[in-house]
């Protein structure tokens, strides 16, 4: 039996200068791509098929569970905790003359004996809601593909650099959209609405919130190469309370000899406010290393410390595959100047990810997240400890024995 040994260092640095910036950019490589990838759903292709009938005979199915601990010490304040269990179990239709369609249910649940108090403030509302539940119908779309043509319509994923599911918790976040893409040559076009999205970042009490008054109008165009990958995205996001112009640009180039893989790139975001908004931002980003990030980190992005004050991360890790086994360490340290406040912002985390496969379609993946704030209890982060637990199993839906065709 051979061996495949698969060995990644990763470093990189951000600066930032801003008011306050709701969201940041990322682009593969980074350090949530990493953890995200350790953490990701299986998927199946959907079938090629040639009759209505087949589209339903040939669907897949795809499940996973999830548990999670997530634990706040707060110096100035109650600790507060919770532990939750859920999952999602999803339905994709086999494609027909271009047609198919997919619909997801994902649900969040506390266990109340591992969970905190909520009369006595101690318990945690981030995995399950202040119901200590939380059940959606996550996504639910019809599709269709004609060559490099893709059009998709209703609840769905998307995964752009200021909109994605940004999986960190129990339910990921999912957008009620239009969205159309294009591939040619080299070049990925993707233009889109977003009107309404839910999950952790959302907020779980009122489940399908508005994107911006009049949602989020958005589109990019993406060139890559064998060499080389560029992209520049623009998102308009309505409205007086959180509206802003954004504006996103990377570049990221690579070259090989012998057997090192040497990557460099850089990236620049630009938020300016709409209606007098008060949200803008101005984040530049740079990176050089052997095979790979950005500063993201699974719960952290620098934007959690840029409100009123500049900032700057580094974030470093390595990661190990061996055979089925994947293992991840790294490390982010986010620091921000004093604010008009004189209030400065210094934030480390940790994140610790394995994952094990056990076939095409039977896997368990695990990470566990530290946040350490050494500075400003105040802010939007705290000593955080997570740790989630993931079981993902693929099947098709006719075959009794959960296997794949």
């Amino acid at each position: 039996m051979i061996k495949i040994v698969k060995l990644s260092l990763v470093t990189a640095i951000t600066l930032a200068s801003t008011v306050y910036a709701s969201s940041s950019g990322k682009d593969i490589p980074s350090i949530r791509e990493k953890t995200e990838a350790i953490k990701a759903p299986l998927t199946k292709k959907s079938n090629v098929v040639n009759s209505l009938k087949s589209m339903f005979e040939e669907a897949k199915g795809s499940g996973n569970i999830r548990s999670m601990y997530s634990g706040y010490n707060n110096d100035n304040a109650k600790n507060t905790y919770a532990t939750a269990i859920g999952g999602q179990l999803k339905y994709k239709l086999a494609k027909y003359k271009g047609f198919n369609a997919g619909v997801a249910f994902t649900t969040a649940n506390d266990v109340n004996f591992a969970t905190g108090d909520k009369d006595d403030g101690k318990r945690n509302d981030a995995l399950a809601s202040t119901k200590g539940s939380y059940t959606e119908a996550t996504e639910a779309y019809i599709n269709y593909e004609f060559q490099g043509l893709n059009l998709r319509v209703g609840r769905q994923l998307i995964d752009t650099p200021l909109a994605d599911s940004d999986d960190i918790r129990v339910t990921p976040d999912t957008f009620e959209a239009y969205i159309a893409t294009y591939e040619t040559d080299g070049f990925f076009l993707m233009a889109g609405h977003l009107n309404q999205w839910q999950g952790y970042d959302a907020g779980l009490d009122d489940h399908w919130v508005k994107t911006g008054k009049d949602g989020v109008n958005f589109g990019g165009v993406t060139y890559a190469n064998d060499f080389v990958k560029t992209s520049a995205w623009y998102y308009n996001i309505t409205g007086s309370d959180n509206g802003n112009n954004a504006i996103y640009i990377d570049a990221i180039g690579n070259y090989t000899f012998s057997d090192v893989e040497l990557h460099a790139g850089v990236q620049y975001l630009n938020e300016s406010e709409v209606d007098n908004s008060g949200v803008k931002a101005s984040i530049y980003g740079a990176l050089a290393e052997v095979a790979t990030l950005y500063t993201n980190m699974d719960n952290m992005i620098l934007d959690n410390i840029t409100e009123d004050r500049d900032a700057q991360t580094i974030v470093s890790g390595i990661s190990y595959e061996l055979g089925a086994t994947t293992l991840l360490y790294a490390y982010g340290d986010f620091q921000g100047d004093a604010n008009s406040a004189g209030v400065k912002a210094h934030i480390a985390e940790q994140n610790i990810a394995a994952k094990y496969s056990f076939s095409d379609d039977l896997s368990v993946n695990a990470i566990y997240i530290i946040d350490d704030n050494k500075d400003d209890t105040t802010s939007r982060c705290f000593n955080d400890k997570n740790l989630m637990v993931f079981v993902y199993k693929c099947f098709s839906i006719n075959n009794p024995n959960f296997s794949n065709k």
